[in-house]
């Protein structure tokens, strides 16, 4: 007899969980509420969509376990994403100061738009797992508290706006439907209620423009003004981003109370009056090719599904149906890759074996235990945070961290540390390790940057726009 599995939403969570469960059942379909853009364009689901994504080590390596039969990070490039190194190929100014720079390749980013990484993700699953992508909404799971059965999904003619509703029965169910996933109105239809859940919420507004790169500055460096969470005052941040097309993607970010204009002379003010002007003297005079887009879409959520005593067979809730963060930190599609590998993982040892759900479910969560701890042990500190504030294990995790950040502003071995945990290809222990320690111990083995590490070619970027502007 034919086995189905039935994935909600076709986001980065269900296309890579439906990519590793199109070996273990004959047919997998994906139900996704919008229109899917047959491009790598926007679409209205996805509200972070427009605003700065990296994708992460841990992310990348996860994607090429489930899609071990092609090289997806070479479909990226080909495509027009930008591979950056982050010791030489980014500039940033931390709470602690600038980093220095390395010439170690060992951490690297992949950078593009959110819409071109969906599309190349998207269309190499369908291409090497035939899984099938349909326009439906889903309202509901079939089944009982021991066992869910399948989906309750709504289709609507787009001609006629007529709509259907129709039971989809399934052998796995997969809720990957976002940050507005109902996974816990659901259970409570099944008779499973008591899910723990929890908000850290700093208000933070992010607030995108499109740049053409300026002649001759090609190569300049991924980069990165941070916010101060310690300072007492709201955070302000910026990034600038290499995408496909010889583009900047330029995304400011501010806390409740600093959040950025979405006017363009106010937007451009925000960034030349951050600790240091360079991302306003980078786009001041460069053409924008996009209005501003503003998305306030940012808290920390989470539900602690793994933590109910009782969860029926045949269901595993993963990506940002799970949990979702801070964008700033760039962790959550990664946090999406590892989930879908840890589905993989249970999978190949044991197929649809019961209890199958329940130990993805765990495992999967202590992907999002990492990335929550990094997310919300930062925003805490921002004032007027919503929520919680800190607590006395935040205020003991924040000194040794900060050192440690301190360290990494002229150490390599205190910056491969953070890189390793930030980057999801290791857990918080990675900075209790006697390396670690030492670095964090011993603090900056170089003097402290006064201003911007740029090369000869970078400072005559920067020459270079202020002279055709003058």
């Amino acid at each position: 007899m034919s086995r189905r599995a039935v994935v909600i939403g076709a986001g980065q969570a269900g296309m890579l969980a439906a990519a590793a469960l199109s070996r273990a059942v004959d047919e997998v379909v994906v139900l996704d509420r919008d229109g899917l853009p047959d491009g790598p364009e926007y679409r209205k689901g996805l509200p972070q969509g427009r605003h700065a994504h990296l994708l992460m080590p841990g992310g990348q390596r996860a994607m090429a376990e489930l899609l071990p039969e092609v090289d997806l990070r070479e479909r990226l490039l080909a495509a027009g994403a930008h591979d950056v190194p982050l010791a030489s190929g980014m500039v940033a100014l931390t709470p602690e100061g600038w980093l220095h720079r390395w010439r170690h390749d060992e951490h690297r980013v992949i950078t593009c738009s959110r819409a071109l990484l969906d599309h190349v993700v998207r269309a190499t699953v369908v291409e090497q797992t035939g899984v099938e992508i349909r326009r439906a909404e889903a309202v509901g799971l079939l089944g009982t508290r021991e066992r869910v059965l399948g989906v309750r999904a709504t289709t609507t003619e787009p001609t006629t706006g007529s709509s259907e509703v129709a039971d989809l029965d399934a052998d796995f169910v997969v809720d990957a439907s976002g940050r507005g996933s109902r996974s816990v109105r659901w259970l409570a239809e099944l008779g499973i209620d008591g899910v723990t859940e929890e908000t850290v919420d700093a208000g933070l507004c992010n607030a995108t423009r499109i740049y053409r790169v300026p002649e001759g500055a090609e190569r300049f460096p991924m980069t990165l003004v941070q916010a101060d969470p310690y300072a007492g005052a709201p955070g302000r941040s910026a990034t600038v981003v290499p995408i496909e097309g010889n583009r900047w993607m330029v995304s400011l970010a501010g806390s409740r109370g600093g959040e950025p204009p979405s006017d363009p002379d106010g937007f451009l003010q925000y960034t030349l009056d951050l600790p240091h002007p360079l991302v306003g003297q980078l786009i001041e005079h460069a053409e924008p090719l996009t209005e501003i887009a503003v998305s306030r879409s940012t808290s920390n959520a989470r539900r602690y599904l793994e933590k109910l005593r009782a969860w029926p067979e045949g269901l595993l809730v993963l990506g940002d149906a799970l949990a979702t963060f801070n964008p700033v930190y760039g962790q959550g599609m990664a946090v999406a890759a590892l989930g879908a590998r840890a589905l993989d993982e249970e999978l190949r040892r044991g197929d649809l074996a019961p209890g199958l759900g329940r130990r993805v479910q765990r495992a999967a969560a202590r992907s999002v235990e990492a990335a929550w701890a990094m997310s919300v042990g930062q925003d805490v500190w921002f004032p007027d945070v919503r929520g919680r504030g800190p607590n006395a294990v935040d205020r003991l995790v924040t000194r040794y961290t900060r050192r440690l950040t301190k360290a990494a502003t002229g150490s390599y071995a205190a910056c491969a540390a953070l890189w390793d945990v930030t980057g999801l290809t290791e857990g918080p222990t990675r900075l209790l390790r006697p390396g670690a320690l030492l670095s964090t111990l011993n603090g900056p083995l170089l003097p402290p940057l006064s201003g911007p590490p740029l090369t000869p070619y970078e400072r005559g970027v920067l020459n270079g726009l202020a002279a055709r502007a003058s």
